[in-house]
């Protein structure tokens, strides 16, 4: 049996299996990183999205997010070119 553990994909995101079943979510909360970035693809204005949270989302947890959310579409990217 595969034993999953807590992993730190940075200052602000983990992903726990005891939280939210793993899922990405910012260190402390039970607020999915998948939700934040919902509403920055809607436009919403960071400081709007970090007081819908009532502060538990700092600007620079979202700035981590899009960022590592950038590194994963870049990565993806290049595995599709690669297997082209």
């Amino acid at each position: 049996m595969k034993v999953r553990k807590r992993t730190e994909l940075g200052q602000y995101i983990v992903a726990d299996p005891d939280i939210c079943h793993g899922q990405l979510t910012f260190k402390g909360t039970r607020i999915m990183v998948k939700s934040v970035l919902y509403y920055v693809a809607k436009d919403k204005d960071w400081d709007w999205i970090a007081q819908e949270y009532d502060g538990s989302v700092k600007r620079e947890a979202i700035a981590e997010a899009v960022a590592l959310a950038n590194d994963a579409l870049l990565e993806k990217m290049g595995e599709q070119r690669r297997a082209a």
